[in-house]
């Protein structure tokens, strides 16, 4: 019952908003080297499933260049877990703050607008944190990929929350 009331009244969404943002915090104040997952991948993944289909795949982001053969292939493959934690914690941020903030401000847009703006606000301090961590790289590449994230979860639970109005689920 008490649960129901704070999910109603979006208490519940914004303790878990702030509950990510501290998540987070606790992230970027760790080094490169406490958060890499090189080693456990190196074991889980010691065949290195997939390389083959793997080493076509080349890009720049942030100027450096992301391969097997530039990186190796388990940093590669963090890589692609790191970015997507990074839009998959930015997606709970900003759809904790929408469903959080909806039954405050009564409108629609506005909530969506200020839950996305915070969820990239707090992305970029996040950054700039991480850049007064030692062994950490500040990326705005990173800002935006979060940013990206946090918009998605807007979108999305404003969608859901409009057909539900329309009563079409």
């Amino acid at each position: 019952m008490i649960f129901q009331k704070s999910r109603k009244n979006g208490s519940f969404y914004f303790v878990m908003g702030f509950l990510i943002m501290a998540l987070l915090f606790i992230s970027s104040s760790q080094t490169y080297e406490q958060q890499s997952q090189i080693g456990l991948l190196s074991k889980l993944l010691k065949n290195e499933p997939l390389k083959e289909n793997l080493n076509g795949i080349s890009f720049l982001y942030a100027g450096q260049e992301v391969s097997i053969q530039a990186k190796g292939y388990f940093a590669f493959v963090e890589f692609f877990i790191r970015k997507f934690a990074h839009f998959a914690t930015y997606f709970l941020l900003g759809g904790s703050f929408f469903l959080g903030l909806l039954k405050k401000m009564n409108a629609t847009l506005l909530t969506a607008l200020f839950a996305w703006l915070a969820s990239t606000g707090y992305a970029a301090i996040d950054e700039f944190h991480q850049m007064l961590t030692g062994g950490r790289t500040p990326l705005f590449q990173d800002v935006m990929l979060d940013s990206c994230g946090a918009f998605v979860a807007v979108v999305l639970c404003w969608l859901v929350i409009g057909i539900k109005k329309k009563r079409i689920f």
